[in-house]
């Protein structure tokens, strides 16, 4: 992948006022970069990268008195594009004529990565800062988050000194190798309020199918399945029913997160022929743990370490009547 470099206009980000808001300790950092994901207008191309795995990837974010606007869009592959309305989400899949609708979720995108009041976040990670380096043309701030227990990764986050937007964000291992990075090649901070860009770039005509993937929610103990392990920080932010297949039958969905990580784990009946198999297994930055309960499939996933993931596993069962 040839080298990319870039040209940054950041409307005002360097006037006296905006450098004399810069926070010196770094819970304050996040709390600023948190704020500038939701706050500002924003527009830019980002990487992925984990692995071998690069993908490119077009965001326009724009904020009015209504709310958040999103649109982001796959440059690599076959054509995909999210637009986000506040709370609902919308992914469009042209080359399959599908539409899936669907509700925002624990898991952060880049650049809002944090999660909106990030002080909690020290009572299981060790937060520093690290140095200022240059990205894109800005200089930016780097923060450390270092877990205090082997339930979680680490991260770092390099942040614009002038408007707090994240520009590069990693995603660190146990052994300090780095897991998965998303970092903008190119960003223009403070664009004009311009609805057309967030509006989405393909038109659903009467041969596209809609898929509702929204779920409704649903009390864990309404649910006939219990947790029984826990893992210190994590506390359950999402539990819903989702009708599967015909033939499938209900399935749930429940995610735990300590406000970075979020691990996810779904219930469904176990379908009548099925070749997958119980134990580890990975998919880029994720590592996925499946079992079988009273007939049903259990899968827990997330970018967090294995062990995590078994003990959420294990102590899932069926609620006893």
């Amino acid at each position: 992948m040839k080298h990319l470099f870039c040209c940054l206009v950041a409307l005002g980000a360097w006037s006296g006022s905006a450098l004399a808001d810069v926070p010196t300790d770094p819970l304050s950092w996040l709390a600023r970069i948190s704020n500038a994901a939701h706050k500002l207008n924003y527009t830019g191309t980002f990487t992925y990268q984990s692995g071998k795995n690069v993908e490119t990837s077009r965001i326009a974010h724009l904020v009015d008195g209504s709310g958040e606007y999103e649109k982001l869009e796959a440059l690599d592959g076959s054509p995909r594009e999210v637009v986000r309305n506040n709370e609902e989400v919308q992914c469009f899949l042209p080359d399959q004529k599908l539409l899936i609708i669907d509700q925002s979720t624990a898991r952060r995108s880049f650049p809002a990565r944090l999660p909106q009041s990030p002080s909690a976040l020290a009572e299981h990670y060790r937060i520093r800062k690290g140095e200022v380096v240059r990205i894109v043309g800005m200089e930016s701030q780097q923060i450390i988050l270092e877990p205090k227990d082997d339930m979680r990764f680490g991260h770092q986050f390099w942040a614009d000194v002038g408007s707090g937007l994240l520009l590069r964000a990693r995603l660190v291992g146990e052994k300090g190798e780095n897991i998965e990075q998303f970092a903008f090649t190119e960003v223009q901070v403070g664009a004009p309020f311009d609805k057309d860009k967030v509006k989405p770039r393909f038109v659903r005509s009467s041969d596209w199918k809609v898929v509702n993937a929204r779920g409704s929610d649903v009390k864990v103990e309404d649910t006939g399945w219990v947790f029984k392990n826990s893992i210190p920080g994590f506390r359950q932010v999402v539990s819903v029913a989702r009708q599967g297949r015909k033939e499938r039958g209900e399935a749930y969905h429940v995610v735990f997160s300590d406000g970075l990580a979020a691990i996810s784990v779904f219930i469904e009946p176990m379908p009548a022929k099925s070749n997958l198999q119980s134990g580890m297994s990975s998919s880029g930055a994720f590592n996925i743990f499946r079992r079988t309960v009273s007939d049903h499939l259990i899968t827990v996933l997330g970018e967090v370490p294995q062990q995590a993931l078994v003990r959420i596993a294990d102590g899932v069962e069926m609620r006893k009547r």
